[in-house]
């Protein structure tokens, strides 16, 4: 069998059976969050179908142009997104507006360093908005006004409406359409500079947002020891200057040694279902962020298994939190197939310090 049709008919196949799920629960909650990963899975599930068809029949030009646009820009960026609208009421807007800012830097230092054609004066533009979107999500953020994650979304839409503008009127050489010579995995090096240095900004905040979140509500949910504290509460600018600069190392010291505890707590059944779920999510936003990363760069051979496990533990998380699927139903039905059982701790998030 043929690796690169059997992975991603088995990624698109799952990512389509998962939005499919999710759909139905944005239709019973209303949470945004829901709606927008029911969007960022069927991306992934039509993302992933280019690269099945591409591997059965051959790849052609509009095959690579859609596989380009959904899968490089639009997947991880909408992902992230849902993570965001999920996480607005809490403190991960100062989080995601680091991102933002790191996203337009590291999409300006790749053009200075890779200098890829036609690109033109779109690194500082997207350097101006990253810097722009990161002032305004962190003032909000301050101001524990959840509307930071609307700005996220204007950011995003924006920039997917750009993308497809310039990807309709992109001309492409003959023949419309390149893949690694060894591994026969597509590459987007025949696309523009302003066009490649898009991918960045979306995957950059994107992954941070789905993978660090996740991590984020792990810590928020598992039982804590907190060596290092601070508190975000403070209302002098420079305390809060000085919190902030101190919460990215109390987070990772205070989750470090907080997970002796969480492990005995999962042991014994005391561990809310959030925090195993929420661990497996950032596994699965991790894998295919490396592995598209390395398909950037000139590195192919492990596109395919990346994207496959990435859709996998995704799902596999949200499999395993109560929280998120209390019930499995028949979709769009009120038909109940299993039931399951709620006795975990399941906390509240949250709104302040942590």
């Amino acid at each position: 069998m043929n690796p690169n049709v059997v992975l991603p008919f088995c990624s698109s196949a799952l990512s389509f059976v998962f939005a499919v799920l999710v759909g139905d629960q944005w239709l019973r909650r209303r949470q945004p969050y829901q709606l927008v990963w029911t969007i960022g899975l069927l991306w992934y599930g039509i993302s992933a179908g280019t690269e099945f068809l591409g591997g059965l029949i051959g790849w052609s030009e509009p095959l690579y142009r859609a596989w380009y646009l959904i899968g490089a820009v639009y997947v991880a960026g909408w992902l992230g997104l849902g993570t965001v609208f999920l996480l607005s009421k809490t403190r991960f807007g100062f989080a995601f507006a680091f991102s933002v800012l790191l996203a337009g830097l590291f999409t300006y230092l790749s053009d200075v360093k890779y200098h890829y054609a036609n690109s033109g004066a779109a690194p500082i533009i997207y350097f101006g908005i990253a810097l722009l979107a990161a002032i305004v999500i962190t003032v909000l953020t301050i101001r524990r006004d959840e509307r930071w994650a609307t700005v996220a979304a204007v950011v995003m839409t924006g920039g997917s409406l750009a993308a497809l503008v310039m990807m309709l009127t992109v001309q492409l050489p003959a023949p419309g359409f390149v893949v690694d010579p060894a591994t026969h995995i597509p590459t987007g090096e025949l696309f523009p500079g302003y066009l490649r240095l898009l991918t960045p900004f979306f995957n950059v905040t994107g992954a941070f947002a789905l993978g660090f979140g996740a991590l984020y509500s792990a810590y928020v949910f598992m039982p804590k020891v907190r060596v290092i504290r601070y508190s975000l509460r403070n209302r002098s600018a420079m305390g809060l200057a000085g919190n902030l600069l101190l919460m990215p190392i109390a987070i990772v010291v205070n989750f470090a040694v907080s997970l002796p505890g969480a492990v005995m707590a999962l042991l014994t059944g005391r561990l809310s279902s959030r925090v195993p779920a929420t661990i497996l999510i950032a596994i699965g936003a991790t894998i295919p962020a490396y592995t598209s990363g390395a398909n950037r760069f000139g590195n192919t051979s492990g596109f395919f298994v990346g994207e496959f496990l990435g859709v996998l533990f995704i799902f596999l998380g949200f499999l395993v939190s109560i929280e998120v699927f209390s019930d499995i139903r028949l979709p769009f039905t009120r038909v109940v197939l299993l039931r399951r059982d709620r006795r975990t701790v399941e906390g509240a998030p949250a709104s302040g310090g942590e």
